[in-house]
Order: C-alpha cells, then structure tokens, then sequence
C-alpha cells in the first residue's frame, strides 16, 4: 500500500453559509478549489496556492481555520482549511483560473476551472461530486463551519 494523496483545499464560504464551488471544465462536476502539494510545501500553503491558481482569490493565512484530515476516497484524503469570503471576494466574475491542463480531444491547454458559484448547504449534492457531496453531508457540516467562522 503506498501513502495516500492527501489534496489540500479552501472550503470558502460566503457571509450566507454558501460555498465556493467551481465547475471543472469539461465534466459535470462541481469543486471546492483544492490540490496536491509540492514535495515539502506545508499543506496551508498549498492549500491557499490552489485558491488562488484556480480562483485568483487571494487569502492571507491568518484568516484560515484549520478544519483537518479528512477520508475523501478509497486513494485520497483532504486536508481542508476554511474561510470566510468578505468584499470584492464576494464577487465571482473577478474569478480567473491559471491553472491549465490538456484537453483530452485534442491536447489544448485549457484552464482546470471555467466557472464559480455561490452554493448553499442544501444544493451541494446537485452540483458536487459524490465524494464531496458525502463529505460535506456526513463528516463535514458546513453549518458548522459556517458556526465556526462566525464566532
């Protein structure tokens, strides 16, 4: 058995209790930004450089909460931080990914997000995948992340 991936990601919540979901190109599905680290880089950090190459929102590392580990899949744990969105944060059509991958067709590089939305408790499971549907539905309650960050 080899380790497991741990994917290090920002579950970022609007002063509604919404989440940041975003929409991987080219798939149905629906996504907390998050990803894997680089060989040494603190899961925080990696955490906050995912944010930021699939959302172009910037967070100062004071402003996370550390939520865990988390069992994600048979081969996959999340090690999630979460934070509350304020201002011009709020609004998603500054959103922009760097991120890129390779479109399978024809290999273009194409951005790994091409849209957000604000999405509340209720409506994850129409958006997200399963894996992070149950998540949120079981382990991880975003009413209490949302309790969380207002205190």
């Amino acid at each position: 058995m080899g380790e497991r991936v741990i994917s290090c990601g920002v579950v970022l919540l609007d002063p509604d209790g919404r989440v940041l979901l975003a929409h991987a190109t080219e798939t149905s599905h629906w996504d907390i930004p998050k990803g894997h680290g680089e060989p040494d880089e603190p899961r925080i950090v990696t955490a906050l450089r995912e944010l930021v190459e699939e959302t172009g929102i910037m967070l100062d590392e004071a402003r996370l909460v550390d939520l865990g580990r988390f069992v994600y899949r048979r081969d996959k744990d999340l090690h999630l931080f979460a934070a509350r969105a304020q201002g011009d944060e709020l609004d998603l059509s500054k959103c922009v990914c760097v991120s890129m991958f390779p479109r399978y067709s024809d290999g273009q590089m194409i951005p790994e997000m091409d849209a957000w939305r604000w999405v509340a408790p209720a409506e994850v499971d129409r958006f997200a995948s399963r894996s992070l549907a149950r998540l949120f539905g079981t382990t991880l309650s975003l009413a209490d992340v949302h309790a969380r960050l207002t205190q």
